[in-house]
C-alpha cells in the first residue's frame, strides 16, 4: 500500500473549476484500487503554525500499488480532463509514502 498526501493550493476565484474536475476524476480512481482517505479544506485558524498561505484543500490518497497509481495517472480519461486541474491549481506538493 502507497499513500499520497497532497497540499492543493488553487488560483483565486478557480475553486469550482477545481471541484469540478474532482467531481469527475475521483471517481476513476477506485478502477486503480485509489482511495480518498481524508480530504481537508482546512481554514488558517485551524494551523497551530502557519507562515505561509494555507493550502485549498490536503488529500490523503492510498493505493495498492505504485503500478496502480501509474496507470491512474495515465488514463486516458484522467488526461482529458488535465486542462480543468491545470487551469485551477497554482501549486502542489504532493509528497509519497508507506505505511510502516
Amino acid at each position: 500500500m502507497i499513500y499520497i498526501t497532497q497540499l492543493v493550493f488553487v488560483h483565486p476565484g478557480m475553486e469550482n473549476q477545481f471541484l469540478e474536475f474532482e467531481d469527475q476524476v475521483l471517481p476513476l480512481m477506485e478502477e486503480y484500487t485509489g482511495r480518498m482517505q481524508y480530504r481537508v479544506r482546512p481554514t488558517p485558524d485551524q494551523f497551530i503554525d502557519l507562515h505561509e498561505e494555507p493550502p485549498f484543500e490536503i488529500h490523503i490518497l492510498s493505493f495498492d500499488s505504485i503500478s496502480d497509481l501509474r496507470a491512474f495517472l495515465q488514463d486516458s480519461r484522467r488526461q482529458e480532463l488535465l486542462p480543468l486541474k491545470t487551469g485551477a491549481i497554482r501549486m502542489s506538493l504532493t509528497i509519497h509514502g508507506e505505511a510502516m
